[in-house]
């Protein structure tokens, strides 16, 4: 983020305290690619502190947000609450808080395990405080070249499509939206304005009116686009970044900006816009409003916290990446491993090191910790009915030197990863000889399976560096090239996982004998 920043300092050089911002309607759950809005805002702060400026990272919660829709999976009697502020909406799932509490509090525990210190703006609250009342008042006797504005970036096919007539549009179009004191919804209508804080409303839901004072009762909020610039000019906001979607020319940046630079009178704060997220391992196109997100709670139930922020923070915010859910998590677990040691071994010198300097302090606590492999973690957890006690002394007695936390830790992952999303990949080992497959072996494949059971039966005990020599060496045929051979003990370890588990690949064949035992592995391959 090291550009982000020189243009944040171009441009604000001389703020007391650096406000980078993030924020998201409680509108559903707050998923993967929302939580990109943090981590981008995350890494500029950290840089602004590296070179000595002061910063806060701020997220705002739009819970003054109507209540649009009846998320999925909720019952359709929550029908009554569309209209009224998503702070007012009952929580399906608890009787003691709103809808937007109960999701804000999942996503702040979240942030909270991930060490992510954020200070929060509950917009219900700012509104009922009064901080934003001038404001308001501002965009209000503004509100026709505010109105001129939004036109000015509205295409001539959407003026069409909405029907729009430009001079009604901007002789009647107020910047707010009003909620209702007799139903709390915001199907309302203004008839009059005085030019300070007082309005005349029409409830069209119970077809009254009321006259009140917006500095005295805190019934409306400006929408989205006036309200982003209010809130730059409120907070003192230099840097805030969004999706791609915003960025486009003429979106909500470009918009707001204008009315934050001619009705707010300051400069927008810097925009970075982000790419979204692919996810894989799980089959359609995930979203907050459907409720099938993936949130950062749940991201947490199989990433280490440490994981989870350097696959956000390794990509610039222009380039996309994936998350997954399927066994693409190996390999991303073995590379944050590989980077850490890396970091260690190199410093803070090499150019991967300064692109992840919000995790150094992280990375060097990770010196001592000797990680279980989360594949290991996957495989052991099964074998010991992820009793975490019996794996970390099944580890000890194979010589691996596994940290035990990291083998706790990764064990309720592993087990979470499995279970809930990758249930296919469980393994079972078998309690009889699987006489069909052998049956279909050819007689060269069966004397191969043969002489392994020999070698386990000719010794009492067997190191697991043993066994891997043994079964990488049976197939070995004097002369055969390197790819060849290769084939040869890929084709050997089918034959035997078969045998073993009724799969043609299970985890390292070496582990996994010395793990299940030699007594029951003989019986197995006993064909």
């Amino acid at each position: 983020m090291s550009r982000v920043v020189d243009r944040v300092l171009e441009i604000f050089p001389n703020e007391e305290i650096y406000t980078c911002a993030a924020g998201i309607s409680p509108s559903g759950p707050v998923h993967f690619g929302n939580f990109r809005d943090v981590m981008t805002s995350f890494a500029t702060a950290f840089e602004l502190r590296r070179r000595g400026r002061e910063a806060r990272l701020l997220f705002s919660w739009d819970d003054f947000d109507r209540f649009r829709k009846v998320p999925a999976g909720v019952d359709e009697s929550f029908t009554q609450y569309i209209g009224m502020p998503l702070s007012r909406v009952p929580a399906p799932w608890r009787q003691d808080k709103s809808y937007a509490r109960v999701l804000e509090e999942e996503f702040e525990d979240a942030m909270r395990e991930l060490g992510i210190e954020l200070i929060y703006r509950y917009q219900t609250e700012e509104y009922a405080s009064g901080r934003y009342t001038e404001l308001v008042a501002r965009a209000m006797q503004q509100r026709h070249r505010i109105a001129e504005i939004l036109l000015s970036f509205m295409s001539e096919k959407g003026k069409r499509s909405r029907e729009i007539d430009e001079m009604a549009y901007a002789k009647e179009h107020y910047p707010v939206s009003v909620y209702s004191r007799f139903t709390g919804k915001d199907n309302t209508r203004i008839l009059e304005y005085d030019g300070e804080t007082r309005i005349t409303y029409h409830c069209l839901d119970t077809n009254q009116r009321e006259t009140v004072d917006f500095s005295e009762v805190p019934i409306v909020k400006l929408a989205w686009k006036i309200d982003w610039s209010m809130r730059w000019k409120a907070e003192g906001v230099v840097f805030e970044p969004g999706g791609h979607d915003h960025a486009s020319p003429g979106g909500s940046y470009d918009t707001s900006s204008a009315i934050a630079r001619e009705i707010f009178g300051i400069e927008p704060p810097v925009f970075v816009g982000y790419e979204f997220i692919n996810l894989r391992g799980q089959p359609g196109k995930m979203s907050g409003s459907k409720g099938n997100a993936a949130t950062p709670s749940q991201l947490l139930r199989i990433y280490q916290p440490e994981l989870l922020k350097w696959l956000y923070l390794r990509k610039s915010p222009h380039r996309s990446f994936d998350l997954a859910f399927d066994t693409e998590i190996y390999r991303q677990y073995d590379e944050f491993e590989q980077a850490v040691q890396d970091f260690l071994t190199e410093g803070e010198g090499s150019a991967y090191a300064r692109s992840l300097a919000p995790l150094w302090e992280e990375l060097s606590h990770l010196k001592h910790r000797n990680p279980i492999p989360f594949r290991q973690a996957v495989a052991f957890g099964q074998i010991m009915q992820w009793d975490s006690a019996k794996v970390v002394s099944l580890v000890e007695r194979m010589g691996f030197g596994y940290h035990a936390d990291s083998v706790v830790e990764l064990l309720r992952k592993a087990h979470s990863w499995l279970e809930d999303y990758n249930p296919q990949e469980m393994i079972a080992v078998r309690e009889t000889v699987n006489q069909g497959y052998a049956e279909d072996m050819s007689e060269e494949a069966r004397q191969q399976v043969r002489q392994l059971r020999e070698f386990l039966l000719s010794t009492k005990e067997v190191s697991v560096k043993e066994i891997e020599v043994t079964v990488y060496g049976i197939p070995r045929i004097e002369g055969v090239l390197n790819s060849e051979l290769k084939k040869l003990q890929r084709s050997f370890f089918r034959d035997v996982y078969q045998l073993l588990i009724d799969r043609d690949t299970g985890p390292r064949l070496a582990t996994f004998i010395w793990a299940i035992g030699i007594e029951r592995t003989a019986v197995l391959l006993n064909i």
